[in-house]
């Protein structure tokens, strides 16, 4: 049976509950869907159905004199719809669809009230990537439109998590220049989907940090979340901002023979060195604005009125969460949450109100001021802290800005060629656990021990969307700042040592996957687990390191299964150097110390995302 076009009624409608496939329906409909045809669309509490109508004779349905084929039931999840909008008047494109030799490739514009639903699909080759769909409905009867507007949002207003206002920097000369193009490609997603973003653009180094320092606890409070526009070092810079005046955390623990020990105002263990540290860092400020002393950290927090001290903002926070929205050179941070490198995806996560939490470490340098005072310098660091070949190339870097991200690629050979190695002691907690699977250890004299804790290797457990991994549950009950360090009330617990020269000393918070490194430094390092994965590569012959390098290139590679390198998975270490010295690499910003501690706080803050599809 064919219907000739002016028998076609899209305004035969059902706005009460009927039955789908077996289901309760809220609202079913037909509609004219944009680019396909009459569909009948059914809405349920968490899905949105529609079904090309169809013909008893032959299976083939006609209308508006367009022949074609019936398509298998299509819908879309209310949980991957971040918008609903009413269009008003204009056209609706019907043509032939799926194509067929049967089918007439005819088509025509049809005059009428539209709304258009926005939500995305999965990209076939990138599961992780998330792709816009818009589905543009058409109805001859406005108020039908509405109706349907109506409900679906009022139905989206019921998703938990979505957020309403966000705090918005954008670094317009982060990776190539892009930062502002960036955020204007996502922009109208926000307006979409009625986020109300408060934008800044920031206009030199730090600014973000004071920003974020200086803001008032009730002001932090009336948003959802802050998303950063940017790269790794500049989330580094708001992250360091917001938990700087905010998070109070006991220091790193370390060895009883570290260092002196005294007490700092009764609340934490303050170490301190038995010789000054060169003060060089006046003229590393200068030359890299990121890195201030503890007297400008203590003057922004200072700001901090009384009142605003009587409105609390409790650190963690199961609501605020952090987005970043990636225009970066590397964006490794972006790529291990979300598991793809693309500013759609990452907008997408926040505006749909994804949540996946992530390990953050606590980086402590200890120095002695002219007046025999101990000051500690604290920075926070969510990717990756790195020491010798890593600390040279960010600070060679900064010789050719110029030249763009191109300029890690340049620095990292000229690093490479001097092939420069440290001496240094580092000490960690070594916790015992089945779970914990060793590359190698070595002892005092440098012999290598095979850590084989039981009779077949298990395989690696990769980090992903709603991970069994990070989701564990601590065995013990603990309350306050020690729920985020479950693995230092472990009794089997003790202090390992490596001394010797090392190339390059490392400590990786999640597996910094990137575009160069697909598998990135840990393969399977999680994002919320509670541990560090320590990598340190002695020295060795130029050829061996080139391999080595060369196995972080490559998917399914080997880097850790070298002689001279060692992985151990712990919660805390500290570094001590000797000699000539290098400088520490923490999340793209560089950290001079000469002796420092550090540990992990296991989930500490929140991120709008949900791990990689896998």
């Amino acid at each position: 049976m064919e219907r000739e076009g002016n028998d076609c009624d899209v305004g035969d409608t059902s706005l009460t509950a009927s039955l789908f496939d077996g289901e309760a329906s809220v609202l079913s409909s037909t509609f004219l869907l944009d680019h396909v045809g009459e569909v009948t669309v059914t809405f349920h509490s968490d899905r949105l159905y529609w079904k090309l109508v169809g013909s008893l004779d032959n299976d083939i349905s006609t209308c508006l004199r367009v022949k074609y084929f019936p398509k298998a039931a299509t819908e879309i999840k209310l949980s991957e719809i971040y918008a609903v909008e009413l269009n008003g008047h204009g056209s609706i494109y019907i043509s032939s669809l799926p194509p067929a030799p049967e089918c007439l490739l005819l088509g025509e514009d049809i005059q009428m009230f539209r709304f258009t639903v926005h939500g995305f699909i999965r990209s076939k080759n990138q599961p992780s990537q998330c792709i816009l769909a818009d589905y543009t409905f058409g109805h001859t009867n406005l108020q039908v439109c509405r109706k349907w507007v109506n409900q679906l949002n009022a139905s989206l207003k019921q998703e938990v998590g979505r957020p309403k206002n966000l705090l918005v920097f954008v670094h317009p000369r982060s990776g190539k220049g892009n930062g502002c193009r960036t955020w204007e490609a996502v922009a109208p997603i926000f307006s979409r989907a009625r986020v109300e973003t408060k934008v800044i653009v920031t206009e030199k180094a730090g600014e973000a940090f004071d920003v974020m320092s200086s803001i008032t606890n009730m002001e932090l409070n009336s948003y959802d979340g802050v998303v950063a526009v940017g790269g790794d070092g500049f989330f580094n810079e708001i992250l360091n901002g917001f938990l700087s005046p905010r998070f109070k955390a006991p220091y790193p623990p370390t060895p009883s023979d570290f260092v002196h020990v005294v007490k700092d105002n009764g609340d934490a263990l303050v170490n301190e060195e038995d010789e000054i540290v060169a003060e060089t860092s006046n003229k590393m400020e200068d030359q890299f604005p990121l890195i201030s002393s503890p007297k400008k950290f203590g003057s922004r927090i200072s700001n901090l009125n009384s009142e605003d001290k009587a409105a609390e903002f409790p650190v963690p926070n199961e609501w605020f969460r952090f987005g970043i929205i990636p225009a970066g050179s590397t964006d490794a941070i972006v790529i291990c949450t979300t598991g793809t490198r693309d500013p759609i995806t990452s907008a997408l996560h926040i505006v749909l109100g994804k949540r996946v939490h992530l390990d953050i470490a606590q980086v402590v340098r200890w120095k002695m001021t002219p007046s025999s005072e101990v000051e500690p310098n604290v920075r926070y660091a969510a990717s990756f802290s790195g020491y010798g070949f890593y600390g040279d190339v960010i600070t060679e870097s900064e010789k050719y800005r110029w030249m763009g991200p191109k300029r890690y690629d340049y620095a990292g050979t000229m690093v490479f060629l001097k092939h420069r190695s440290y001496e240094a002691e580092i000490a960690y907690l070594d916790v015992e656990s089945d779970e914990i699977n060793l590359t190698s250890k070595r002892d005092y004299q440098g012999n290598l021990i095979r850590a084989i804790r039981s009779s077949h290797v298990s395989e690696r457990r990769i980090c992903r969307t709603n991970c069994n991994v990070c989701n564990e549950k601590p065995n013990h009950a603990s309350v306050g700042v020690c729920s985020l360090t479950p693995h230092l009330n472990s009794e089997e617990t003790r202090w390992a040592r490596s001394k010797g020269h090392f190339l390059s000393v490392g400590a990786a918070v999640i597996s910094c996957r990137n575009e160069k490194a697909p598998d990135g430094l840990v393969a399977d390092a999680h994002l919320s687990d509670g541990f560090l994965h320590l990598i340190l590569i002695r020295d060795c012959p130029h050829a061996s390191y080139l391999w080595h390098l060369t196995q972080l290139t490559r998917r399914g590679g080997s880097p850790l299964n070298f002689k001279f390198v060692e992985h151990h998975k712990t919660p805390a270490f500290t570094f001590t150097s000797s000699g000539d010295e290098s400088v520490w690499n923490v999340d793209g910003e560089i950290f001079q110390a000469h002796q420092l501690s550090a540990q992990v706080f296991r989930g500490l803050v929140s991120m709008f995302a949900s791990g990689p599809e896998v």
